[in-house]
């Protein structure tokens, strides 16, 4: 089976901007839309041609969605699981791989909600623990 090859550097600063880019577009569209209208939008530049689902296809949606994950951190503003969920939806259909924006809730004291990447099935981003109940998956 073919391997994702690692990136170059100059690969590695493109994807950082390309990052920064879609945590700046989620942040603007989640002032003004509902959620469905904002994961439609970060979607409206998907690849024409998209993978087929398989392991190929979910290696580097888990490597994009660690890389995700760490450049955001360095995000000033909210980058949790919210903001990290929109940034991987964009970047995974502009390389036309298939995934759900899935979010959860824990209800009873301390109401807590939940948001996370799955690509065929498969949880991309930390679901969390299996205390949260799915809500909606876009």
């Amino acid at each position: 089976m073919e391997r994702v090859r690692p990136r170059r550097p100059m690969e590695r600063v493109r994807l950082a901007r390309e990052i920064v880019a879609a945590y700046l577009q989620a942040r603007r569209e989640l002032r003004r839309a509902p959620i469905e209208s904002v994961v439609a939008a970060l979607r409206s530049e998907a690849s024409p041609s998209p993978l087929t689902p398989g392991p190929l296809a979910l290696e580097e949606a888990r490597r994009l969605g660690w890389v995700v994950a760490r450049t955001l951190k360095l995000m000033p503003g909210d980058t949790r699981c919210l903001a990290r969920s929109l940034v991987l939806t964009r970047l995974l259909a502009r390389r036309g791989i298939p995934a759900k924006l899935v979010i959860g809730a824990r209800g009873g004291p301390g109401f807590l909600a939940h948001a996370w990447v799955e690509c065929d099935g498969q949880p991309v981003l930390s679901p969390g623990d299996e205390s949260f109940g799915r809500l909606v998956e876009l």
